[in-house]
């Protein structure tokens, strides 16, 4: 199916399977089984129709990924409406419209004061998960909290507590303090305001990358579900983005020139930094998972894996190991589901942005082409053509 797809549609290209997907998730559903999933659609937005039946929630941290959702038309009561930021217009839009989203999140007093003032105005109910900080910018702090739930309103429904610290984490002794810390101030919150809760909490499951890094990921995950015992009969919803995604993608990108000096062989791509973005990559020194197409017998050479951009960072993989390499060689990077198409710099150098395909009961669809982003580049000045 990949050479098909290099053929056909060329690079460079992401590609998701969306069999893989919704094996993946089903995969995660069988470790914790009595969780509800929450999808973090930051991590890849393009999947979300395909998994739209296979997902409780979706969490939604900007108006802009809000309207793909209402555009793809995911029930609104799926919605988990988050984001450190919410613009009141935006938030107005939905009030204005009737659009009955599921749970907003509130990070801090004035998000309450926002949501509060909207409900109480279109006369609204909702309801929402109070976010508690883990040391960071995001949330509020246990005393903030405590003073939000003695504060009446009769159009606010206290559905819960939303917590989440960080992605990549691996250490299950950090992962269950966490969760000790969350469960016991829930435990006081019910105690103190005779409410029941609800808990959604992410817990940044690791994805490893790289070459030597593998984990025993069923281990880890026979841990987690055992850890999560400690919210005993409480409602939890896992919100979770880039273990979930992460296996389905690949990027492929083509071999445009080659050539050999004194200082090494680089073999420059179509594709770059600006398409491909790997956590904890330390400057292109590690060996991501990679095939290149066509297969080849031969002598291998230690190679620099360089993209199109022009700045010695351009570097996606340094010395790597691998057959000659000729021009129209294609490299597969794998793992490439979360955050790569959108983390990188894609306006540097005005390239086209890749197209995007789906592999879905065994066709290819192409569910994006190519984007020039020259036009973001250039100013527009009125009288001028």
């Amino acid at each position: 199916m990949i050479e098909e797809i290099i053929k056909s549609v060329g690079t460079p290209t992401y590609v998701f399977d969306v069999h893989c997907l919704k094996a993946r998730i089903k995969e995660i559903e069988d470790y914790f089984p009595k969780q509800i999933l929450c999808y973090a659609m930051k991590a890849n937005p393009f999947i979300v129709r395909e998994i739209a039946e296979d997902i409780a929630r979706f969490e939604v941290c900007s108006f802009g990924e809000y309207k793909i959702l209402e555009d793809l038309k995911v029930d609104p009561s799926k919605i988990v409406l988050s984001g450190v930021w919410k613009k009141q217009s935006e938030i107005e839009y939905l009030f204005e419209n009737n659009i009955e989203v599921g749970l907003f999140t509130v990070e801090s007093k004035n998000q309450w004061k926002l949501l509060k003032e909207l409900a109480q105005k279109y006369e609204r109910p909702i309801s929402i998960l109070l976010r508690l900080t883990s040391g960071n910018q995001f949330g509020m702090t246990k005393e903030e909290i405590i003073s939000i739930f003695k504060e009446e309103s009769s159009w606010i429904h206290f559905r819960g507590i939303e917590y989440f610290s960080g992605t990549q984490k691996h250490n299950i002794k950090r992962i269950e303090k966490e969760m000790i810390e969350v469960s016991e101030f829930v435990s006081f919150l019910e105690k103190e305001e005779s409410l029941s809760l609800e808990i959604e909490i992410g817990l940044g499951f690791p994805v490893y990358y790289f070459e030597g890094d593998e984990f025993e990921e069923d281990l880890f995950f026979k841990e987690v579900a055992q850890l999560l015992e400690h919210f005993k009969e409480h409602v939890v919803t896992l919100e979770i983005g880039r273990s979930l995604v992460a296996s389905c993608g690949s990027y492929l990108t083509s071999v445009v020139d080659y050539k050999e000096n004194k200082v090494g062989n680089f073999a420059i791509l179509d594709g770059g930094i600006h398409h491909l973005v790997y956590y904890g990559s330390s400057m292109a020194m590690k060996i991501p998972h990679y095939e290149i197409f066509p297969k080849r017998e031969g002598q291998n050479k230690n190679v620099n894996l360089c993209g199109s951009l022009c700045t010695i960072n351009d570097i996606l993989v340094k010395n790597v190991e691998c057959p000659s390499l000729q021009i129209g060689d294609v490299v597969m990077f794998k793992n490439v589901g979360a955050y790569s198409m959108t983390e990188g710099i894609s306006l540097f150098l005005s390239h086209d942005l890749p197209k995007v395909v789906f592999i879905k009961n065994k066709q290819i669809e192409v569910v994006r082409e190519s984007i020039p982003t020259y036009v973001l580049n250039e100013p527009k000045i009125e009288g001028e053509k």
